[in-house]
């Protein structure tokens, strides 16, 4: 993808969350780049790579199925994975995109495979730790191929009154407030795939 592209995505991303406390661009991945995330996703969840996910940090990390049910595989750099290192270019570039926009300050960040097997779900909850607040901005990244509503596993989330739930399709990216919105994952009916993380301040 040009760089006129990706900044154009950057900007549908920006925009959305600047109107709506909620940005979403559809295709913040490439095609080639969602399947080949996809294809290693997979592989590492066959070859037994992922963890339960807990709730809460270091500190207070608890494991219960009755709030999230959803296995996780952290990425890194020193992995040397070809797929993730391409992930982590693009993410360079948007987080130098938005500082130079929005003047976040934005210094670091977190992320990780998520894999929802079928009847899996995440309940409502906010992303900012309560014992620390270095995550600002909450990104999710789906990696789902012709997902249909019947599958279900919708992000919903809440704002005021009201809410709004987004199909997790792939390629799609979802980009909020760490601190502010709260959501949950609706019970998914197939195996439903992403990329979650976090952008941090110091």
């Amino acid at each position: 993808m040009n760089k006129l592209a990706l900044h154009s995505n950057f900007e549908t991303l920006i925009e959305n969350f600047a109107t709506n406390q909620i940005g979403i661009c559809d295709h913040f991945l490439s095609e080639e780049l969602a399947a080949k995330l996809k294809i290693d996703l997979i592989s590492l969840f066959q070859d037994d790579q992922f963890n339960s996910a807990g709730t809460g940090n270091h500190e207070t990390l608890q494991t219960n199925q009755l709030i999230r049910k959803d296995k996780i595989y952290w990425l890194d750099r020193n992995h040397n994975n070809p797929f993730q290192n391409s992930f982590f270019d693009l993410l360079d570039d948007f987080i130098v995109y938005l500082n130079s926009t929005c003047f976040t300050g934005i210094t670091g960040y977190e992320f990780h495979y998520t894999y929802y097997e079928k009847d899996s779900f995440y309940k409502k909850h906010i992303d900012q730790f309560k014992n620390n607040n270095d995550r600002a901005f909450s990104m999710i990244i789906y990696l789902n191929e012709n997902w249909k509503k019947e599958d279900g596993g919708e992000l919903n989330i809440f704002q005021c009154n009201s809410s709004q739930l987004i199909s997790p399709l792939s390629g799609k990216c979802v980009f909020f407030k760490s601190s502010e919105l709260a959501h949950e994952v609706l019970v998914t009916q197939l195996p439903r795939l992403s990329i979650t993380g976090w952008l941090k301040t110091n």
